[in-house]
């Protein structure tokens, strides 16, 4: 199979479709658990100290489990079972060793994670740098010793056959 590494634009698209995945399941269950003040913005105008704002970081252990914990495994679960996380799947890419073209260690995958965090400082040049890296690394790979990388091999479109039916002219043409 002829693979390619991965850049930028199509990655961010992969990672836009996790993001999306990620809040339509947990958005449901923080509802349900802290209810609708959740959602609800608590900034006050103070007219001496201007905007204050006093939404708590967490509101309790469940938002960090949902929020923190929850992501943290499945994304390494992902990269374990199929190489990719719904994101990449969807968009045809996969997550392997830099090296070897294998699955990712549990280390690597732990690693890379966290990571992510590196790439994002400062304003998140560690994922712009995809765009110039010559394999198309951001920080987070080059850290874990991985690539992302896509199928070049076209996929072949394929109809069934139409069964063959006779028509009213070649019946005529069979008479005469």
């Amino acid at each position: 199979m002829k693979e390619e590494y991965a850049g930028f634009w199509i990655r961010l698209g992969a990672m836009i479709i996790d993001t999306i995945i990620l809040a339509i399941i947990t958005s449901p269950l923080l509802t349900m658990i802290y209810g609708w003040k959740y959602w609800n913005d608590d900034i006050h105008y103070d007219p001496y100290y201007g905007l204050i704002d006093k939404t708590p970081f967490l509101y309790g252990a469940w938002d960090f489990i949902i929020n923190f914990i929850l992501p943290i495994i499945a994304t390494i679960w992902f990269w374990q079972k199929f190489r990719a996380t719904p994101g990449k799947i969807a968009t045809k890419l996969r997550v392997v060793d830099a090296e070897t073209g294998d699955t990712l260690t549990i280390g690597q995958s732990i690693g890379r994670y966290f990571a992510y965090l590196l790439s994002l400082l400062p304003l998140g040049l560690g994922f712009f740098w995809i765009a110039i890296d010559s394999r198309k690394q951001g920080w987070h790979d080059k850290l874990a010793g991985s690539v992302v990388v896509r199928s070049r091999e076209k996929e072949k479109v394929s109809f069934k056959e139409k069964p063959t039916t006779e028509n009213k002219f070649s019946r005529k043409l069979e008479k005469n």
